[in-house]
């Protein structure tokens, strides 16, 4: 039975418990069974992406960015066209590495994980008129010169400001959930939370922590990038206003880079849909009532998070 449930927890979170050192004399071989753990797991070291699959990487999220409704096949048309010599498996596999996926309505063809609670879509049939009525959050690929990360964001639905942000070179959930304290923290919880259905919100710990928000949780229906449109139009923005125009060096390069842009998108950077205003001025001149509840520091630390400092 402990076997089992350690199994559920994330290999790079056992491999760290092998790792520790022990009062007892415990074999390398007993450590491992103890966690579910086999040799070749315990001595993998993960193999970067060529450059030429960088390359393909950083030309399909340039693209995508602006035909979010490509799937892999008329992607792999649309880079063929370029001069790339590849077959729609590379596309395919590229897809799942980016976390793309086209926007079209698709057919129930597969089941979801049952151990993973899916929430239903709150935001059809509600008028947001407020801040902190509803927040969104996704994650988004950043290309570099060389390699690339993702950066997670909290944006709210209504002023469109970025509350917080994170950037990690791991798909994890913590720089998640480090992002959702930061913004919690800073601007009181909202009523909602939109995200899609990837498995960092549809994880334990970030269903958890949503509900200690007292916040309800929204999820897009799967294959349905529209529904979450603020968050969506935002990455557009930040891709082709920010990313696309440099050449980033590493990641305090992007930092760098991400930070002057968030700054510039909240405070400098005025919406059409908004009257010619910034996120920061509808934000702050909507609050017609004090914020929400700060959740406790000491209950956030209890979830033992982990901080990726943007």
């Amino acid at each position: 039975m402990a076997k089992k449930k350690a199994q559920q927890i994330p290999t790079k979170d056992r491999i760290k418990w092998v790792n520790e050192p022990t009062t007892e004399v415990i074999s390398l071989n007993r450590k491992l069974a103890l966690v579910g753990l086999g040799k070749s797991s315990f001595y993998y070291v993960p193999v970067p992406e060529s450059a030429f699959n960088l390359l393909l990487m950083n030309e399909i999220d340039e693209i995508f960015a602006h035909h979010p409704y490509y799937g892999a096949r008329r992607m792999w048309a649309e880079l063929t066209r370029k001069g790339y010599q590849i077959n729609i498996k590379r596309v395919s596999r590229l897809y799942d590495l980016l976390g793309i996926h086209a926007i079209y309505p698709k057919p129930n063809l597969s089941r979801p994980n049952k151990e993973n609670t899916k929430y239903p879509y709150l935001l059809k049939s509600i008028t947001i008129n407020r801040p902190n009525h509803v927040w969104s959050v996704d994650i988004t690929y950043v290309p570099m010169e060389k390699g690339f990360l993702y950066k997670v964001a909290f944006i709210d639905w209504y002023s469109r400001y970025i509350l917080s942000y994170r950037i990690s070179n791991t798909l994890d959930t913590d720089f998640v959930l480090d992002a959702l304290r930061d913004a919690i923290q800073r601007y009181g919880a909202p009523q909602i939370i939109n995200s899609d259905q990837g498995c960092q919100f549809t994880s334990k710990s970030y269903i958890e922590a949503v509900q200690l928000a007292d916040a309800k949780i929204s999820m897009d229906g799967k294959g349905r990038a529209i529904d979450n449109v603020r968050i969506e139009r935002y990455w557009r923005s930040f891709k082709y206003e920010c990313v696309f125009l440099y050449r980033i060096e590493n990641g305090m390069h992007l930092n760098e880079l991400t930070a002057n842009y968030v700054k510039f998108y909240n405070t400098r950077r005025p919406h059409q849909a908004m009257g010619y205003i910034t996120p920061n001025e509808c934000y702050f001149k909507g609050l017609q009532t004090p914020l929400k509840r700060i959740i406790p520091v000491k209950s956030l630390k209890a979830q033992n998070l982990k901080l990726h400092y943007a």
